[in-house]
């Protein structure tokens, strides 16, 4: 079964936060044969989207026209502190998560998915630098930074920008087999920790 990746992005999405679990998801589907995952972004606003450092991406969906999402990707990036003060983008991020297989945040964009209230109960990971407010945010979760990435069966959350791709890796070879994620981490020249 194909599966659809989508990757939210917002003005000041750190980079590497959303390029690194692309790269992932769409170099093991071009190793697949183009038969494993079908990966798209999902842009909170209309139109281009300046991710940090200035960088220009075109998202292919809205929110609204984003269709269903079997892996829903959360990056982080300075841009997710405006984002918590945006309802309507909380209420989307809870119910695409709801009707979603896996959700994976990285970096600061597990501060989306405990305003959501998606970390209850769960061992969670943020970008270093953040995590007092992770805590603040989620105070029912177990905030942990020993880890890359923490898997929770559905929600997945990764720590700082390069970590999303560790993650990434971990869920490709949960859903398709060790021997696919260290065929595309090979291809990728990326030693996995």
């Amino acid at each position: 079964m194909k599966r659809t990746v989508a990757i939210l992005l917002f003005d000041d999405v750190e980079v590497l936060d959303f390029a690194g679990p692309f790269e992932v998801f769409s170099v093991t589907d071009e190793l697949a044969a183009h038969s494993a995952f079908k990966v798209v972004t999902v842009g909170v606003a209309p139109g281009t989207v300046r991710a940090r450092n200035g960088l220009k991406v075109v998202p292919d969906y809205t929110l609204e026209s984003c269709p269903h999402s079997h892996v829903l990707i959360v990056p982080g990036g300075f841009g997710t502190r405006a984002l918590l003060l945006q309802p309507s983008l909380i209420e989307w991020v809870e119910a695409r998560a709801a009707r979603a297989d896996q959700v994976m945040s990285v970096c600061t964009g597990s501060l989306l998915l405990a305003r959501a209230g998606l970390l209850n109960g769960l061992r969670v990971t943020t970008h270093h630098q953040v995590l007092p407010l992770l805590s603040e945010l989620a105070p029912l979760a177990t905030v942990d930074a020993s880890q890359r990435f923490h898997d929770n069966g559905r929600i997945l959350t990764a720590a700082g920008i390069s970590a999303g791709i560790d993650c990434s890796l971990h869920l490709v070879a949960r859903l398709l087999g060790e021997d696919v994620a260290a065929r595309t981490a090979t291809y990728m020249e990326y030693h996995r920790g």
